[in-house]
């Protein structure tokens, strides 16, 4: 543990506070994609296999388990709550995430640390965690018009990834051993694709005026 997980931790918890506000709030996901949201559920199901076998403190044990639980009540949500489903844009939230739940699974295949079932899984939770984002990102797009609560949700996401990246530089640093290449150049292209929305978010905050992006 480090700063800069910490600090990444706590922004990526608050990325997902500020989704349930707006869905239990507001009675509304509009704006919301529904499969990046699956998509997350599925990163964390297999991420976190050793839940329940491989004990390494409380503040893990916790974290893990508020992933998971958030990430299955938003799709809940959605998908069965007969008020907030209504305002799903599902006109808008056509990616074809099936595609990026097999490449990810074909590449873990390839490229793993070791190729055991667990170690499997978790790099392709990896994987699928870099590219998660791209429905939510073609919906935003799509739509235009960008509320304040589902662009305060990707901008949290977005440094939430950031600071991962510096937790990794500073691991390395500081680790005899350092051993996951994986996830750091698989965050450095999730960040990447958070440019474009990071750089209309500032703009934005500049102007003082409603975030949108280009179609």
């Amino acid at each position: 543990m480090n700063i800069f997980r910490l600090a990444g931790d706590m922004t990526h918890l608050m990325s997902i506070l500020v989704l349930l506000l707006k869905i239990y709030a507001t009675k509304s996901c509009s704006g919301i994609s529904l499969k990046t949201q699956e998509l997350y559920a599925l990163v964390f199901l297999t991420r976190y296999l050793d839940l329940f076998t491989d004990f390494v403190s409380v503040y893990n044990t916790v974290m893990k388990l508020v992933f998971i639980v958030s990430s299955l009540a938003i799709v809940w949500c959605m998908r069965v709550d007969r008020v907030v489903r209504r305002s799903y844009d599902k006109e808008l939230d056509t990616f074809r995430h099936y595609f990026l739940i097999a490449a990810c699974f074909v590449l873990a295949l390839i490229l793993n640390e070791k190729f055991t079932f667990q170690e499997v899984f978790w790099a392709f939770s990896i994987y699928l965690e870099a590219v998660a984002i791209l429905p939510q990102l073609v919906l935003l797009q799509r739509s235009g018009n960008v509320d304040n609560l589902t662009g305060q949700y990707v901008f949290f996401l977005g440094a939430y990834r950031s600071l991962y990246i510096l937790n990794w530089i500073y691991r390395y640093l500081t680790e005899p051993r350092f051993s996951r290449w994986i996830a750091c150049f698989s965050g450095i292209i999730q960040t990447a694709l958070y440019a474009d929305f990071f750089y209309y978010y500032f703009l934005s905050w500049k102007n003082n005026a409603k975030l949108q992006l280009p179609a």
